[in-house]
């Protein structure tokens, strides 16, 4: 058996900063790859020399994608594909807030297109990978209690922003749960995890106050995912499947998150977005 199918493998998205930085740090380990996707090229080489120095050049695969962009997703697994032999972990940390509405190129709301459709279509197109290895897809994301608007998912009719963020925090629930029932005889499970308040970039477009009153509260990335990175590797996790975690924990979700009719059609409208079959 070659060393590349022995090696684990696991894929973090967001990684050149905050939570998906530090956990790609922390993931990355002798023996081990992470394989870190993001925007920006100088960050994203930036990250993985970091880790190269620490652990050698095999420990990191770096993938250069806009999670924005449905062409450059698909990009993105065929690319995976193509230098991994299988997945052990994907690990959705990419999440963006706009003050404004937003469109990408493929005429989605920003907000939604990034935080929702991106974990939707990336699992689907890497899910042959994740079959062949242990399979973990952890979704992080946060409690929320924003119900979902199925008339009006790309929030064209009424845009708020904190709201349109709230239902995609909530839409990763959803999509998380809803994984977890569809991929359950497969050995691949779904998992989502509320990392808490955490010092990063993600909200520097929100009003004032609500930045103001985050960073005082608020932790680093590297003591987040001291909690986080044992979802994807720990033995005690394997198996586990359809749960919320937040420090290690067990937590309740809001419960229309966790309903499958809800679960049903956001899965419906994400895969006719995509092309995914449903």
């Amino acid at each position: 058996m070659t060393d590349a199918h022995v090696r684990r493998f696991t894929l973090v998205t967001g990684a050149t900063s905050g939570i998906g930085r530090a956990l790609a740090n922390r993931l990355a380990r002798p023996g081990a790859t992470v394989g870190i996707v993001g925007r920006d090229g100088g960050r994203l080489e930036a990250v993985g020399s970091a880790i190269a120095t620490r652990y050698g050049d095999d420990a990191v695969r770096a993938f250069r994608a806009d999670l924005s962009d449905i062409g450059s997703i698909r990009g993105l697994a065929a690319e995976v594909g193509a230098g991994f032999p299988h997945l052990d972990g994907l690990v959705h940390c990419a999440a963006v807030y706009r003050a404004h509405r937003v469109e990408t190129p493929d005429g989605l709301e920003s907000m939604f297109a990034t935080n929702v459709v991106a974990p939707f279509l990336l699992t689907n197109l890497l899910l042959p990978l994740l079959a062949r290895g242990s399979g973990r897809v952890l979704v992080v994301s946060a409690p929320s209690t924003t119900r979902l608007d199925f008339d009006d998912l790309q929030a064209r009719q009424q845009f708020r922003s904190l709201t349109a963020f709230g239902a995609t925090k909530a839409a990763d629930l959803v999509f998380t749960f809803e994984l977890a029932r569809r991929v359950a005889a497969t050995g691949i499970t779904a998992n989502a995890v509320h990392p808490g308040l955490v010092r990063t970039t993600l909200m520097r477009e929100a009003p004032a106050p609500v930045r103001w009153a985050t960073r005082l509260v608020s932790r680093t990335p590297e003591r987040a995912t001291a909690a986080i990175a044992p979802l994807i590797t720990a033995p005690a996790y394997e198996g586990v499947t359809g749960r919320f975690f937040k420090g290690g924990h067990e937590i309740e979700p809001p419960s229309a998150t966790t309903d499958p009719e809800t679960g049903r059609r956001l899965w419906a409208a994400c895969a006719e977005l995509t092309g995914v079959a449903p």
